[in-house]
């Protein structure tokens, strides 16, 4: 092959790759939600597992595992909102805060007046505006709620019903991918294949869920101890956002450092946040390691282009999405180590 026709295919898949991240990026009202039904699928597929083992049928599974999804999604709307008008009507002292703290260090910086005159106005024009509009933040009025509830519902009708009926029809999907994507005398191999990448991914957000849990725990406690207000929900928060890997503690600490600006004086303002992410990192570098092990560890470079691309791609949906999905997909294909036990039980299931 000439080097003129390596450069026509690669030069054809790159455009093929841009027309698809394209095409995903204007279908994300529709695929965003599916995808999402069916990563939550995989994740709770050990429920519908367990309802097959006990004699029932599957709807019992499927049934099940909605119930489940509708109390994870109200559990997070229950515990976001209050946060979220708390930050913003608290906004105003954060600003007044921050004036205050650059004044008391104006002196230090007196041969950067203008610099210093500077900062001074910028600041004391966005305190005035918070002061006035409640920290500058419009919240949604009960028209535009109304505005957006029809897509919003759709939106949750595709979701529900892309799980119901994956959860009911998974075996068959399995099979029938299994007789399209290989030949004939790799078929058993390739269901196999889809069955135990799916068991992996729900072990794995198995152990990180009960790793998450007890950080939130630990957070809710310490922040409880330091007079933090509403520090066991701040708890609950961190337990939710941690599934976003970086990026969702990252938020979280800067959210804790509005908070304490808001609650405490002095450094105790910069407690929380602090304290978190010692707690965070500790959880990071030990505790899910140890747990998880190294053959199922995550390439961080991987992980962070993952969620910046599901992100990017479909905003907050996207990096719920992007690691189970970037696991599945290294599962799948043979891309992740395996520790000496799992390659020795599947030497048996081949045989």
């Amino acid at each position: 092959m000439s080097r003129l026709e390596t450069l026509s295919r690669i030069a054809i898949i790159l455009i093929g790759a841009i027309g698809v991240v394209f095409a995903l990026v204007q279908v994300e009202s529709i695929f965003a939600p599916m995808i999402l039904a069916l990563v939550a699928g995989i994740v709770l597929s050990p429920v519908s597992d367990t309802w097959e083992r006990m004699g029932f049928s599957q709807v019992w599974g499927a049934m099940t595992s909605i119930l489940f999804s509708l109390l994870i999604v109200a559990m997070v709307f229950l515990i976001f909102q209050p946060l979220v008008y708390q930050i913003v009507d608290q906004a105003p002292k954060v600003w007044q805060d921050m004036r205050s703290t650059i004044d008391s260090y104006k002196d230090a910086i007196q041969n950067l007046n203008s610099m210093s005159d500077r900062i001074q106005e910028a600041v004391s024009d966005t305190a005035a505006k918070a002061g006035e509009d409640k920290g500058g933040v419009q919240m949604p009025t009960l028209s535009d709620a109304l505005m957006l509830a029809p897509s919003f519902f759709a939106q949750f009708l595709v979701f529900i019903g892309t799980l119901f009926f994956f959860l009911l029809t998974r075996n068959e999907i399995y099979a029938w991918a299994a007789r399209h994507l290989s030949e004939p005398a790799e078929r058993a191999s390739t269901a196999k294949r889809l069955r135990a990448a799916e068991r992996k991914v729900s072990r794995y957000f198995l152990t990180i869920t009960v790793v998450n849990a007890g950080l939130g725990v630990a957070t809710g406690v310490v922040l409880t101890a330091l007079g933090m207000p509403g520090a066991m929900l701040w708890g609950l928060v961190a337990f939710l956002i941690n599934y976003v890997l970086y990026i969702g503690p990252a938020c979280l600490i800067v959210a804790l450092l509005f908070a304490g600006v808001a609650a405490f004086d002095g450094f105790y303002a910069v407690l929380p946040a602090l304290l978190y992410a010692c707690l965070n990192g500790c959880e990071g570098q030990f505790i899910t390691p140890a747990m998880i092990g190294k053959h199922m560890r995550l390439n961080p470079l991987l992980v962070f282009l993952a969620l910046i691309f599901g992100i990017w791609l479909w905003g907050p949906v996207g990096g719920i999405v992007a690691i189970p999905l970037l696991l599945w997909g290294l599962v799948l294909t043979n891309s992740m180590p395996e520790s000496q036990a799992e390659r020795l039980m599947a030497t048996k299931i081949a045989e």
